[in-house]
């Protein structure tokens, strides 16, 4: 039996993106960008980083879009920079 991992999901609030594609850069795990629109894009392959982040700027719009992580170090991370807009090292 295929065990499933619930995570958890934020959404991002004017997030500079050189600093989010650094910070994912740096995760541990899994990084998903799920769209209101059902989208999922995993934010560990460059070419989803870019596609996702095309589609998280749609029309120079910033739009609704969440971030859900596999490992709780990298939410917290990604959490923070969301909150803060950096994220401490």
């Amino acid at each position: 039996m295929k065990e499933v991992l619930l995570m958890k999901a934020f959404y991002l609030d004017n997030v500079d993106v050189a600093t989010l594609m650094k910070a994912l850069d740096e995760c541990k795990g899994s990084v998903i960008l799920l769209t209101d629109e059902g989208d999922r894009f995993n934010l560990k392959s460059k070419l989803s980083q870019i596609t996702g982040i095309m589609k998280l700027i749609e029309g120079g719009i910033l739009c609704n879009a969440k971030i859900s992580c596999s490992d709780p170090d990298d939410e917290a991370m990604l959490f923070r920079l969301n909150l803060f807009g950096k994220v401490d090292e």
